[in-house]
């Protein structure tokens, strides 16, 4: 049994313009979906989609609090002309830069018209296969830690793993990367992006749940009610939830 990451969750004061906006930098298209919008590839709705990590922007009433999100994505470039044309492009779209304490680094960082950070990497060949999203980053403190987790949580296969970097991606070998920083941030707010994962057809949602528990996940109350998916954290706290098949 294993689950699979198959999109990542923004909240969103204006999940309709937030998605807009991540459509547009992906080059995917945005679908509302009830009270959500998915941001997935251009040509029908097709959730989860077999390939990518999709984005599931839903809303909340609250802003982002002012504090740097433990999770963001990292957006992959071709050339440095690209990096060039795909920031000014962002920015035109409502991205603004961030000082997240980057320092001097060939990377751009940004926020979204809602503040959440990202980064436009510079051109890398680690990722020149993986289509627009790069990598899901995830600040931690053990990587190691993470690994072992997260690798027995989901089917994804482990790259890499040392004291300050640990690197999941699928099995399949597309798609984004899943990478956990070691940071010296710590959590001071809910999540405001998080991973949603799936079990596999014929696989049963609740023994899934339970060996995650068996992990070291913790049970999360959102105030999410009566609802078909499952909220759970990670061992260092981190939100995720276990979709229902759909």
């Amino acid at each position: 049994m294993a689950l699979r990451p198959v999109q990542v969750n923004i909240k969103a004061l204006d999940p309709s313009a937030v998605g807009r906006f991540w459509a547009a930098a992906l080059g995917w298209s945005a679908y509302r979906s009830g009270v959500t919008t998915y941001v997935g590839p251009a040509g029908g709705l097709v959730r989860p989609d077999p390939v990518v990590v999709g984005i599931d922007v839903v809303p909340v009433p609250e802003p982002k609090p002012a504090v740097k999100n433990r999770t963001h994505l990292d957006l992959a470039t071709t050339s440095p002309a690209h990096q060039v044309e795909l920031v000014a492009r962002l920015t035109e779209l409502g991205a603004r830069p961030v000082d997240v304490g980057q320092g001097e680094v060939p990377w751009r960082c940004l926020a979204d018209p809602e503040g959440n950070e990202f980064c436009v990497l510079e051109p890398r060949e680690v990722y020149r296969d993986t289509g627009p999203i790069a990598a899901v980053v995830v600040d931690c403190a053990d990587p190691r830690a993470m690994a072992r987790f997260w690798g027995a949580a989901t089917d994804w296969t482990v790259h890499r793993v040392t004291g300050d970097l640990a690197v999941l991606r699928s099995a399949e070998g597309t798609g984004p990367y899943l990478e956990f920083l070691r940071t010296p941030d710590v959590r001071t707010a809910p999540d405001r992006v998080r991973l949603d994962l799936l079990p596999y057809p014929g696989d049963d949602r609740a023994a899934e749940v339970a060996r995650l528990r068996s992990l070291g996940a913790a049970d999360l109350d959102l105030g999410q009610g009566d609802v078909p998916w499952t909220c759970l954290t990670d061992p260092e706290g981190h939100e995720f939830c276990v979709l229902a098949l759909p």
